[in-house]
């Protein structure tokens, strides 16, 4: 795929720097998490894919996880490129009705803006002190995150489903057409 740049609204970066910039450093907070035992590789993971989609469908930047086989990379035209950032999009939206637009700041807040907790912990409880509210947002980012996990296995096994559903359909007209 392409990469494209656009200016962010408020910022002279291009999002495309920006978006690299988000991509390309260790997320502290998942990280931490992570060494803490508080939640699974598999919750670290969705936290990237959705850190992905979300870069890709705001700013319009998509980085290669790692290179393509030889041979094997995928042109778009613009309305293809469009296309999948629909999708992206539609990812990000999903989850976001699934989970909450409260839970869907969090990940915004951990995962794009990379705030430590103590930073969300502030600006989420500015009324009681910076220790409470740095484990309490710590202890709500975990259970974010496992939530996330948890759902991309559902969405999954629907769109599995689904797939499935319509193999089966096509092999009974199949079968239907044929005497």
């Amino acid at each position: 795929m392409k990469n494209q740049a656009t200016a962010l609204p408020n910022t002279s970066a291009p999002a495309g720097l920006v978006a690299q910039a988000a991509l390309n450093r260790p997320r502290r907070t998942v990280q931490g998490l992570l060494q803490a035992g508080d939640i699974t590789q598999e919750a670290a993971d969705a936290a990237e894919r959705w850190c992905r989609n979300y870069v890709f469908g705001y700013f319009d930047y998509l980085e290669h996880t790692g290179p393509a086989p030889h041979g094997q990379t995928v042109r778009h035209d613009a309305v293809s490129w469009q296309m999948v950032r629909a999708q992206a999009m539609g990812r990000i939206t999903a989850v976001r009705d699934a989970l909450g637009l409260c839970a869907h700041q969090r990940l915004r807040m951990m995962l794009v803006d990379d705030l430590s907790f103590r930073a969300m912990g502030e600006a989420l409880f500015p009324a009681i002190s910076s220790s409470s509210a740095q484990r309490k947002i710590a202890a709500q980012c975990a259970l974010v995150l496992e939530q996330l996990a948890a759902l991309e296995v559902t969405l999954r096994r629907a769109e599995q489903a689904k797939k499935a559903s319509r193999r089966k359909k096509a092999d009974v007209e199949k079968k239907v057409v044929q005497p």
